[in-house]
C-alpha cells in the first residue's frame, strides 16, 4: 500500500479521535439549530419592592432627571485610568451592579445611584460587598444613597434625601 494513502488515512483518523474526545479543539461550524445556552424572558425587569420605589423616584425627579434601573457599575464608571491594569479594574467591577442611578437629561451622566437594602444585605457577604460597592462609588463621585426595603417607602424622607444629594 502506498505510504502516502496510509499517511492520509492515520491523519484523518486522528483528527476524527481528536475531534470527537476533544471537540473544544476544532469548533464545529454552529448551524444555529442548537443553542449554546437557553435563555428565556423575564416577566418583570424589577421586584415588586423596586418597581414601587421606581414609581417614587420617577414622580420625584421625572421631570428633571432620567431614573434607570438595574444599572451595572461598568455602564457609569470608567475603569481605563491611567496607571492600573485596565483589565484588572474591569473585572473588580464587573459583576457589581446599583438597584439605580439617576442621570440628567442633558447628556445622560451619572449624578446619584441608589440601592434598595432587603434582607439579603444581612448577609456578611453582602455587608463586605456593599462597602466595596460604597467605596468604589465615592471614590469615582457618585454619591450613593441606601433605602431600607421593608415593605413601606416614606416618599417625603426619600424626596428630601434624594433631592439633597442633587443639589
Amino acid at each position: 500500500m502506498n505510504p502516502l494513502i496510509i499517511l492520509v488515512v492515520l491523519i484523518i483518523i486522528i483528527f476524527l479521535l481528536l475531534s470527537k474526545f476533544f471537540p473544544n479543539i476544532f469548533p464545529q461550524k454552529n448551524d444555529h439549530t442548537k443553542p449554546l445556552y437557553n435563555y428565556k424572558r423575564k416577566d418583570f425587569l424589577m421586584s415588586r419592592a423596586e418597581h414601587e420605589f421606581f414609581d417614587i423616584l420617577v414622580e420625584i425627579v421625572g421631570n428633571q432627571y432620567y431614573v434607570f434601573p438595574q444599572i451595572h457599575l461598568p455602564t457609569i464608571l470608567d475603569n481605563k485610568v491611567v496607571g492600573q491594569n485596565w483589565k484588572g479594574a474591569f473585572r473588580h467591577i464587573d459583576e457589581k451592579s446599583v438597584d439605580f442611578v439617576v442621570c440628567d437629561k442633558a447628556y445622560i451622566k451619572p449624578l446619584l445611584a441608589i440601592e434598595l437594602d432587603d434582607k439579603t444585605h444581612e448577609r456578611e457577604d453582602r455587608k463586605d460587598r456593599d462597602v466595596e460597592v460604597e467605596s468604589i462609588l465615592k471614590d469615582a463621585g457618585i454619591p450613593l444613597l441606601r433605602f431600607g426595603n421593608n415593605g413601606f417607602f416614606n416618599k417625603e424622607e426619600i424626596k428630601r434625601l434624594v433631592l439633597e444629594k442633587l443639589k
